[in-house]
Order: C-alpha cells, then sequence, then structure tokens
C-alpha cells in the first residue's frame, strides 16, 4: 500500500517542487521590483504602505484567478507577500489595545502582514495617543462589534482626534473556554472583557452557571491571568490559547455563530480611491423639526448609500447628539464630494473621519 502510494505521489511532488522553483524565483524578482518602488516613493517622500494599492493589487488578482483558489485564499497570500516586500523598504509599526493574544492583535496582522511590528497598549486611548505622538505609524482599535454594537470609547476619541481612518476589517470572533489543564475542576471564576462576556452569557447561564464572571481589560489579559491561577478559566481566541499555554475547554462558546467585530486602522496618512471605498464622517444638527431629515437629503439626491448610523450624546448640551454615518465611495467621488458640499451647509458640525477601501 504504501510503495504503490509513494509511486502515485512521486510524480505529483516533483512537479510541486519544480513549481515551487519557479514561485520563488518569481517572489524574489516582484521583491526586487518592490525596492525599486521604494527607492522612488522615497525620493517623493511618498508613504510605504498604501492600502488601496494593496487592495487594487489584490482585487485584480481575485477576478484574474479561474481557481481552484478561493478569493479569501488570494487575498490571504497575497497580503503576506506585500507585506514582506514592504518590510524590506521600511518596518512599519502599528499599535493595537494589548496584551498580545488579543483580537486587535489579530485583526492587525490580518490586515497588515505578519511582517508587521506590534505596539501593545493597555487602553484605547494609549492606541490613539501612540499614533499621536509618532510613536506608532498606524493604530488598530474596535469600532462596532455584530452583537453588541458600537466600541463608545473609540466613537468618542474619533471625535476629538486628528488622525484619520485609512481602512477596516471585518473579524469573525470565536471565543473560547480556557483553563490550564483543559478542565474545570477547581475552577471558581470566568474572566474576560465585559463584551465577551456578554457575547457568551447564554452559553455561560446554561452549561457553566456556578462560575463568578469577572470583567477585565482584554480577553488576553483574561488568559495571562488563567495561565497564572488554576482556579479561573478565560474566554479568548486560539491566539491567546497558544501565547499563554492554556487548553481549549469548549471551543466556540459565543452565543451568536456569525459574531464579528468591526475594526479601523488610524493613521496620518490619507488613502486614496480604490474603487470600492467607504467615508466615515460626523455631524450635529439644530435641536429644530425636520433637521435630520435635511441632514439626509443631500445623500438621496446624488444617489449616495448609507451603510452605518449611529447616534452619541455630545456631552454639551440637552439632548444633543452627535451621528457617526458610514456611506459607499471615496470624498473624492464626483456624487458623494457633491453631498459632502451640501452636508457642510446644513450640519451644526461635520468632521470627516477618512476614506478608505471597504472591507470585503
Amino acid at each position: 500500500m504504501d510503495d504503490e502510494l509513494n509511486t502515485r505521489l512521486k510524480p505529483l511532488r516533483e512537479r510541486i517542487d519544480a513549481l515551487d522553483a519557479q514561485l520563488i524565483a518569481l517572489l524574489n524578482q516582484r521583491a526586487s521590483v518592490a525596492l525599486e518602488v521604494g527607492e522612488v516613493k522615497k525620493h517623493f517622500n511618498a508613504p510605504v504602505f498604501r492600502p488601496e494599492r494593496e487592495q487594487q493589487v489584490i482585487a485584480r488578482l481575485q477576478d484574474m484567478s479561474e481557481g481552484p483558489l478561493a478569493s479569501e485564499h488570494i487575498s490571504a497570500i497575497w497580503r503576506e507577500i506585500m507585506a514582506a516586500s514592504r518590510a524590506l523598504e521600511k518596518t512599519i509599526k502599528a499599535a493595537y489595545l494589548g496584551p498580545i493574544g488579543t483580537y486587535s492583535e489579530q485583526a492587525m496582522h490580518e490586515y497588515f502582514g505578519q511582517s508587521i511590528e506590534g505596539l501593545p497598549c493597555p487602553s484605547i486611548d494609549e492606541v490613539f495617543r501612540s499614533v499621536e505622538a509618532g510613536a506608532a505609524e498606524f493604530g488598530v482599535v474596535p469600532v462596532e462589534n455584530s452583537t453588541e454594537g458600537a466600541v463608545s470609547r473609540t466613537l468618542d476619541l474619533l471625535l476629538q482626534t486628528q488622525l484619520t481612518i485609512g481602512g477596516e476589517l471585518a473579524l469573525p470572533i470565536h471565543h473560547n473556554l480556557l483553563t490550564l489543564n483543559g478542565g474545570l475542576t477547581g475552577v471558581t471564576r470566568v474572566c474576560a472583557h465585559a463584551q465577551a462576556l456578554a457575547q457568551c452569557q447564554r452559553w455561560l447561564s446554561t452549561n457553566a452557571p456556578h462560575l463568578e464572571r469577572q470583567a477585565v481589560s482584554s480577553n488576553a489579559e483574561a488568559a495571562r491571568m488563567a495561565a497564572e491561577d488554576p482556579t479561573v478559566a478565560a474566554i479568548a481566541g486560539d491566539r491567546a490559547a497558544i501565547h499563554y499555554g492554556l487548553q481549549v475547554v469548549n471551543a466556540l462558546i459565543q452565543d451568536d455563530p456569525h459574531n464579528r467585530t468591526r475594526f479601523v486602522m488610524i493613521g496620518k496618512q490619507p488613502s486614496g480611491p480604490s474603487g470600492y471605498d467607504q467615508t466615515s464622517l460626523i455631524v450635529s444638527v439644530a435641536n429644530e423639526p425636520g433637521a435630520m431629515v435635511k441632514l439626509l437629503e443631500p445623500f438621496s439626491r446624488h444617489s449616495v448609500s448609507m451603510t452605518r448610523f449611529e447616534s452619541r450624546p455630545a456631552r454639551v448640551g440637552t439632548w444633543e447628539y452627535y451621528f457617526y454615518i458610514d456611506v459607499e465611495g471615496h470624498r473624492d467621488d464626483p456624487a458623494l464630494s457633491a453631498a459632502l458640499d451640501e452636508l457642510s451647509e446644513k450640519a451644526e458640525f461635520l468632521k470627516i473621519l477618512g476614506s478608505y477601501p471597504r472591507a470585503r
């Protein structure tokens, strides 16, 4: 059996080896050209990372492909190829909500690739501060969850900052119950970020009602605690389990199997049009009848689709609000540009947070 198997596999493996040799030669040629691109960028002081360009490259290759590789496989492969090429030009640093093992760290790597230097921060505030101070070129912050809604602190900081949104990523959230030995004997409490506890509350009430629930700063912090204390269980992802040496008691315990968190990438450089873009903005209107209808009229008149509408108290008056709006298109697109010009005349306050490639 083994001899027959090896006989049939041998020519196929030889073909793969030959293709791999061609691929590595082509990848090195591509990297050499990327270095030339880097020299041109240095001459013009252009940014190393251009999210709209990378989005266009991946979309073009996905359209060209006839399979069997799926679109998400092509995206993952080329994201790493481009990340490696970027690293040859310059090491890019991104700040994220730490410690190591958080979903924010996972989102950072899925968006920028593995060839990026991460800067773990103790809070979302510190992520913003690190980018504003120049300690990192980019920041990765959660903005909303499909189950629990908006991340309020991120929305408040987006209002205050001079940074711009340059990209987004929708990350599937897979929560696992983790302990040191893979069981619950002797475990008395379960720790996680407050949102993770909320996202798993039905499972916990049904399967582990005896465990005290304790909210901590992040799921990775919960994993760190579980690694040091056998009476603690943590809710966290695979990355945290591996980093802290924990075992899975139960996998995928989130109440919503389609649970996702949307992250945005913040920085000082704006993104150019990619052809598949989104623009985020904050507006406020006078507290008078019909004000909201007037606010939204420019989008309807110029056929601009609105994909998100969120309100937050302005904290400066009675029953006054800021409205966080996402619309399709780039601010340089003629239709959206015209709508924004009209909106600026109608709104009491308007801040464009950024135009950037939409998550696919």
